[in-house]
């Protein structure tokens, strides 16, 4: 199983559609529903997402020794692998995201992530050294990684990657496209937060999905409402830093590493949420924007053209700044923000 990198704040709302119980288990090391209002279900959904989850970790999962992942992360420099239409499927869009932002966006980012104690080895007692950092970032650098279609991977540096940014969110748009294949229309997939919905719940109602305030004194209360109805189908990440960290000397560090820097972020943005018409661009997307930061964050998803909402701690509370793009599809702000 995967921790992800990006841990995400957005939360379903609803219950699930008259006559069909909710569906869920652990993928990914956190939890996974889907809420169906489609009847009858399809037959045996239930074993084939856990199927299509597993087919995943056993290709993504750093977490698996015999994984696809893990053993192109142990593979030589230089030499081609086999992959999988899967993974490149994953690995492109990363290496996209990764150029759009001149590497604030780094899937090669686990040699750091693995260092100050976010991957599967054990977390450290201190903050890592400097000159270890500096020897981490050495093998960082996704332009050392090249992609060919239709099943190939070739590492140019000793490279070690971690999907844990995007991946979630790659799984949920699967799902999505299972529920779709067996004729339902009408769902709410989640995985870890990461979220993604298409039609309505039995009755015509929209569903209902929210944005997670991240104040610690106030966990489960919901900053925005978002209007699914606004859009035939609509998927939303959240990237944060107030579920996920570790302390050292009584301060506290962001589980979100900044690949540019090799150390977690250092500014005052608490998360940001993106919506798109996919999980795995929203769950990239958010990441992206989570490191870039409250300024240079904010100027790339307005240049994109993103629906995104950026949430930044204040000396006297949180302050929400939201783009053009994502006033379209909230609710007014609640709760006193």
């Amino acid at each position: 199983m995967f921790i992800a990198l990006a841990v995400t704040a957005a939360t379903g709302c609803d219950d699930p559609g008259r006559g069909n119980p909710p569906l869920g288990g652990q993928t990914m090391g956190t939890q996974y529903q889907v809420q169906t209002a489609c009847l009858p279900r399809p037959p045996d959904l239930a074993a084939a997402m856990t199927a299509l989850l597993e087919g995943i970790e056993a290709q993504m999962s750093t977490y698996r020794e015999d994984s696809l992942l893990s053993r192109l992360n142990r593979a030589p420099t230089g030499e081609w692998l086999d992959a999988s239409t899967e993974l490149l499927d994953v690995l492109e869009p990363a290496q996209t995201l990764s150029a759009m932002s001149d590497g604030a966006f780094d899937v090669t980012v686990g040699p750091l992530v693995n260092l100050w104690g976010f991957g599967p080895m054990d977390a450290p007692d201190s903050i890592p050294a400097p000159g270890d950092i500096a020897a981490a970032r050495e093998r960082v650098g996704y332009q050392h990684l090249e992609l060919r279609r239709p099943a190939g991977v070739r590492k140019h540096r000793e490279l070690y990657i971690d999907l844990s940014a995007i991946a979630k969110g790659y799984a949920v748009d699967r799902m999505a496209q299972l529920l779709l294949g067996e004729g339902c229309a009408s769902f709410l997939v989640e995985i870890g937060g990461e979220i993604r919905v298409h039609g309505r719940k039995s009755g015509g109602a929209a569903w209902r999905i929210g944005v997670e305030s991240p104040d610690p004194e106030a966990l489960g209360d919901v900053l925005r409402v978002v209007q699914t109805d606004r859009i035939e189908g609509i998927a939303m990440a959240t990237s944060g830093d107030y579920r996920n960290f570790l302390e050292f000397g009584g301060r506290r560090f962001s589980h979100t590493i900044d690949p540019r820097t090799g150390a977690p972020v250092v500014h005052r943005l608490a998360s940001v949420t993106v919506l798109h018409s996919s999980t795995l661009w929203a769950d990239g997307f958010a990441t992206l924007l989570n490191v870039m930061g409250p300024t240079e964050g904010f100027d790339l998803a307005e240049r994109e053209h993103l629906a995104a909402l950026f949430v930044e701690r204040t000396d006297t509370g949180f302050s929400q700044r939201a783009t053009s793009e994502f006033a379209r599809y909230v609710s007014p702000a609640i709760n006193g923000y």
